[in-house]
């Protein structure tokens, strides 16, 4: 059967920077809210097509977030996926499952621990963040010795399902694919993953292994999220003419590249 395939861009539109390079609070400003008016269309457009993707009616969908190399975007990707589908009605949860460079908890300005790594003490670790409405989050918790072995263990399978009860989507940030092996452990865990790239950053070669990895590991991949991508200025012209006020809260920053996240 053919996989669907999700948007080849999300345009992510905002000032060309690390993500890892700024203040949490610059950073929010690309995330949740303050997303600009096409890089939220364009997440909305990535919603409707995960939706589809998994469709199955009254079941929590586990989607997996990574990339091929650091500083692609995967986690304000994540986020912003979180976010899109809390506006919709839906009880979602934002796992922080990169347990070796976290960053969602700073990003949200919640407590980095307890959090993933506390699951098995019994802690009370869901957390809401004041800046994504909507939205639960667990954070990585303090770093383990051995995160891969964590993410792959049978409490931590057993947790995913006791979570998919109260939940309707969980979002789960992964590492990178050709750094650690942790993204390849954690298939087991989800539903399907989605692979964030970078444009003009990541090589063919690093994408290429990425793919070879999660199909012998026999992951499902949901698509391609590509960030950084410049946006057409005649489709936005096309935007206002047919949109009028709605395309102006988004018309100034649509000219910028959009963000390594």
């Amino acid at each position: 059967m053919q996989q669907p395939v999700l948007p080849r861009e999300v345009r992510d539109v905002a000032k060309k920077m690390m993500i890892e390079d700024i203040s949490p609070e610059e950073a929010r400003k690309y995330i949740g809210p303050n997303l600009s008016f096409a890089a939220a269309e364009a997440y909305k457009r990535l919603r409707t097509n995960l939706s589809f993707s998994l469709a199955e009616k009254n079941r929590c969908k586990v989607i997996g977030v990574t990339s091929a190399l650091k500083g692609e975007g995967k986690s304000t990707t994540s986020i912003n996926i979180a976010y899109t589908f809390a506006q919709t009605g839906k009880r979602v949860l934002l796992m922080d499952g990169d347990l070796r460079l976290p960053t969602i908890a700073k990003r949200l300005g919640v407590h980095s621990r307890p959090g993933i790594s506390n699951l098995l003490a019994g802690n009370d670790i869901l957390q809401r963040s004041a800046f994504l409405d909507g939205v639960h989050v667990i954070a990585a918790g303090d770093i383990p010795p051995n995160p891969a072995e964590l993410l792959g263990s049978e409490q931590m399978v057993q947790s995913i399902e006791a979570l998919s009860q109260v939940f309707d989507y969980i979002i789960l940030d992964l590492p990178p694919v050709t750094v650690v092996s942790d993204a390849l452990i954690a298939s087991k865990l989800i539903d399907g993953m989605i692979v964030v790239c970078r444009q003009d950053y990541c090589e063919k070669k690093a994408i290429a292994e990425t793919v070879r990895q999660l199909k012998f590991s026999d992951c499902k991949i949901l698509g391609f999220a590509v960030t950084g991508s410049q946006i057409q200025k005649k489709n936005y012209r096309n935007y206002k003419k047919d949109y009028g006020d709605y395309y102006e809260s988004g018309e100034k920053i649509a000219r910028q590249d959009a963000p390594a996240l």
